[in-house]
Parts: C-alpha cells; structure tokens; sequence
C-alpha cells in the first residue's frame, strides 16, 4: 500500500489527468440518472371559435387575429419554460375541449409542441359558438382525464354566443380544479368585426349581426362543406358586422367562481415571469443530466495537475524576497 502512494505521489499529474481524461468520456455519452421531482405541468387551451378570428392584435406591429395571437403567446410560453417543463395543448369550442396530445417534455420536444401549436385554426372546431361555463365543466373532465396535475392557461376572449344568461349558464361554483386555472385574455376592448372564412379558409367577408343571431354567434357545423356552397353569408355593409372584444368583466367573474386567475395575455415579459412564477403542479420521474458534474471534476482534476507546481513557485517567490 505504501509502495501504491509513493508511486502515486511520484506520478500525481498523470493519474490526474487519466482521471480527468475517464470523466470527460462519461460526460460525452450523456449520463441521465431518474429523479421524482415537482415540475411545471401547463395545459394550453385555445379558444377556436368564430370570434377569436376578430383581428384586433398585433404581433411585431403587424394585425394578427385573436387565434394567431394565442399562437404566438402559446409558443413564446413553452419557448420561456426551462427543461423538464410538461406541456400539453387542447383546443376548445361551442361546449367541449378536445386534447390535441399527452403533457411532453419541452426541450425533448419542442418542435412537436411548436409544430402543433402553429397548425391551430378555427376549421378544427366542430362548433363556431361558445359557452364558457360548459367549457370549465369540459376542462375539468380533461383534468380527470390526463390523471397528472397541471395548470391550465385557458386563452380566450370571453365573448360568448350565445350571451351567458340564467338559462344557457352552467353553475361552476363546485368545479374543483379552479385553483389550477388561469384565464388568459386575448383581444382588444374595443368592438371589432369578426372575419368569417370558408371551408377553403378563404377570407369572404365579416360576420353579420343576423347571421349570428341565426346560428348563435357561428355554430355552424363546418364539416359540412353544402353550408359553403357558394359561400357562408356575411354582412352586407359596415353597420351590419356583428362586433366582438375581449370581455374582461365576464373572464374575472368566471375566474372569481371557481377561485381561478385572470391575467391579460399580453407580449411582454412580464406575462411569461407571471406564467413560470406559478407552482409546480406536478410530480414526475424525470431523468436528470448529470453531465455537468463529471465536466467539473474533469476540470478540476486538470487544474489540480498545476497546484503544486503553482504552490513551489509561489515559495520560491516569497524566499527571494
């Protein structure tokens, strides 16, 4: 043993270096160890109905419909979450949410989020009306559903069709996911027209205030393309569009029933701090890189290579002086 120390001693610098040299090979192949530990778990549900077509938002200075907003809010949202961050998407309309996909992983897959993200449009409703209490009870089943708790960023614009009252009007007092649910508000306060496509997405014209009262704000059934045939009706003059905006009083009071949050979706830094600053929602065995460790003992392994000859000439300084 004393003969292992001393030749040890003698040849510090290169078990050093073979040491450094081991650490650096099994940083190079990725070392993961499983890990249970709380992490952010966000479920991005769009609103897709008829009104979030309005185009009352900008996105770099240029107009942007209310969906393509939420799109980029959306994208900016998973592009501001660090790694081992869940994100599922689901899309929402007339009375029902649909999930799109099962919470992943960002940076594993952040072009399958993105992708899926940008390919959000109103043709993937099978209903262009909207009733946001039956949208709360749908979004509670789809926690049931997903078995994993998560925070829901519901982006809509609140505006209903047709209008909330005592008969169309769920009570959501006892919806138990409130505390995990933020409404996230999109679009202007000011009315705006509301553009109204064919099957083709062709833009044709604006909604009008008959056509709306007729089908409740657009619940037309799109998957039959004879409602195009040939074209959907639309206002016949400025004064006839239906208007649309961001109802914020109805959004606070749907959030203030089921002890859920409002927040304006805006793009500013602000809106993501405010997003990533929530509590992680869930629990999940994740695997976790422990490359940064071997990387670091490599290096000090290579540093320690020229202590003692740092140390000697530091001696040898302090002597001649």
């Amino acid at each position: 043993m004393k003969h292992f120390f001393r030749l040890l001693k003698e040849n510090y610098e290169t078990a050093f270096l073979v040491c450094a040299m081991i650490f650096l090979v099994l940083a190079l192949v990725k070392p993961e160890i499983q890990l249970k530990q709380e992490v952010h778990n966000y479920l991005l549900l769009a609103d897709i109905s008829q009104s979030m077509n309005a185009e009352d938002t900008k996105i770099d200075n240029k107009p942007a419909t209310r969906l393509a907003y939420t799109q980029h809010l959306m994208k900016q949202v998973v592009k501001t979450s660090p790694c081992g961050t869940y994100v599922s998407v689901g899309v929402f309309a007339a009375e029902n949410v649909a999930l799109l996909f099962m919470p992943l992983e960002v940076c594993a897959n952040f072009d399958i989020i993105t992708d899926s993200i940008n390919h959000l449009e109103w043709r993937m409703a099978w209903s262009g009306n909207s009733r946001m209490t039956f949208g709360v009870k749908a979004a509670e089943a789809t926690f049931d559903y997903l078995n994993i708790p998560a925070q829901m960023l519901f982006f809509t614009d609140g505006d209903e069709a047709p209008k909330a009252n005592g008969i169309n009007k769920l009570d959501i007092s006892d919806v138990r996911i409130g505390k995990n649910v933020i409404f996230v508000g999109v679009g202007g306060s000011e009315p705006a027209p509301i553009k109204r496509f064919n099957a083709n997405n062709k833009f044709i014209g604006y909604w009008g205030t008959d056509a709306a009262a007729e089908s409740a704000g657009g619940g037309v059934n799109y998957n039959d393309a004879s409602k195009d045939d040939p074209d959907p009706p639309v206002a016949y003059a400025e004064f006839d569009r239906y208007l649309s905006s961001q109802d914020v009083d109805h959004l606070k009071a749907l959030a203030s029933d089921i002890k859920g949050q409002y927040i304006e979706g805006v793009d500013q830094p602000a809106f993501y701090d405010f997003v990533q600053s929530q509590t992680p929602a869930a629990k999940f065995v994740t695997a976790y890189s422990v490359k940064w460790l071997f990387l670091t003992l490599a290096g000090l392994l290579i540093i320690a290579t020229y202590l003692p000859d740092l140390v000697k000439s530091r001696l040898g300084w302090q002597k001649t002086v």
